[in-house]
């Protein structure tokens, strides 16, 4: 029996299989709020097969967004218009969906991708970025505002309402993004906070803002309702957050209720030199699994189903996500089951497409046609 397609729960949420979509920004929004483009997107990613499938980077106030394309959910019209977008994922697919929480500090107000992701000034259409420190991101930009006590309460209360729209909106799960160079990941790692205040410093005052998030959050929806942290395990810049530093705040974490890691890396300084290469982030997560106690979710370079399958088999991590391979092919989860001779849930319209000598790949197929 397959172990990528063998069931997962994490709290009161069961997962038909181990396999994540991993949230990935589309920067299709307009100010904030889904488009037509998520009405396409999100539908064909929950027909994937998939256990559950993550909606991208979901920035908690206007000044949190990566770019001005990004999606949000600090206004009743985010909130509405992703539920239109819900309703018809519902109506094609029981997959379980999720919502990343995050917000880009010093790496927002930027150019989407395809226009080069340069800082875009005020005067241009941006804004002025906040960050634990008024430090830049990368050399030549503008530095951010560091955020005063008011600042801080602000942010905290807009994680807060953001996930209580999450809560209305019925999702399955809310992450915490503290990862890729974002503001809560800003907060822990020494490249970017130099306050000297009771949040800079030593590493517990480094993690006490993130905490306090996660804390926030966690009393702000029901405790059936898991609450997870996207996590970036390293820097790759010496002198910055390393694994011996993500293993207290994973126990930290779990301490308060966290309900998994989802483990990445890098992302905090241009500086970084990252050594890629298939599945070179699973060491990370497997560490941490085995050091904090939380299930951990695998990604990065994992794109073949063996990979996968040898991943959870293993025990290295408790699930696997897929980025950029589900963009490829958003029925890798279909492909999967089919050379590991597992089943996969797919929607009754596609039934016929079984190729033949799989077996029941689609479970229970019936075809007749008049």
């Amino acid at each position: 029996m397959s172990q990528l397609f063998s069931p997962y729960t994490i709290g009161a949420l069961t997962l038909a299989n181990r396999i994540v979509v991993a949230p990935m920004c589309q920067y299709s929004a307009d100010d904030g709020s889904a488009s037509a483009w998520h009405h396409m997107h999100l539908p064909q990613l929950a027909i994937s097969g998939a256990g559950l499938l993550i909606i991208e980077a979901t920035a908690v106030e206007a000044i949190g967004r990566i770019t001005p394309g990004c999606l949000g959910l600090y206004s009743d019209a985010n909130e509405q218009a992703l539920a239109a977008v819900l309703a018809g994922v519902r109506r094609c697919s029981p997959m379980p969906v999720a919502i990343q929480l995050a917000h880009a500090g010093r790496k927002g107000s930027s150019e989407v991708p395809w226009r080069g992701g340069a800082l875009i000034a005020p005067e241009h259409g941006g804004w002025r970025t906040v960050a634990p420190s008024a430090l830049p991101h990368a050399q030549g930009e503008a530095a951010p505002l560091a955020l005063d006590d008011a600042g801080l309460a602000r942010v905290r209360q807009a994680f807060v309402d953001a996930a209580r729209r999450a809560h209305r909106l019925a999702l399955a799960a809310i992450e915490l993004h503290c990862a890729h160079g974002y503001l809560l990941h800003q907060f822990l790692s020494p490249l970017a906070n130099q306050r000297n205040d009771a949040y800079g410093g030593t590493l517990a005052n480094r993690m006490r803002f993130p905490l306090e998030v996660f804390d926030a959050v966690r009393a702000a929806v029901p405790a059936s309702m898991p609450v997870g942290v996207r996590l970036s395990a390293v820097d790759w810049v010496d002198g910055g957050w390393d694994l011996e530093q993500s293993i207290p705040l994973g126990r930290a974490l779990r301490e308060r209720g966290c309900s998994y890691l989802h483990v990445s890396s890098g992302g905090v300084s241009p500086l970084q030199k990252i050594v890629a290469a298939p599945g070179f982030q699973v060491p990370f997560a497997q560490r941490l699994r085995a050091q904090v106690g939380l299930p951990t979710i695998a990604v990065g370079l994992i794109t073949e189903p063996a990979q996968a399958e040898a991943i959870i088999a293993a025990g290295q991590a408790d699930l696997v996500a897929l980025a950029r391979a589900m963009l490829y092919d958003p029925r890798w989860p279909w492909h999967a089951a089919a050379q590991l001779g597992a089943q996969v849930q797919v929607p009754p319209q596609y039934w016929r497409c079984q190729p033949r000598g799989h077996g029941k790949l689609f479970g229970e197929v019936r075809t007749g046609q008049r």
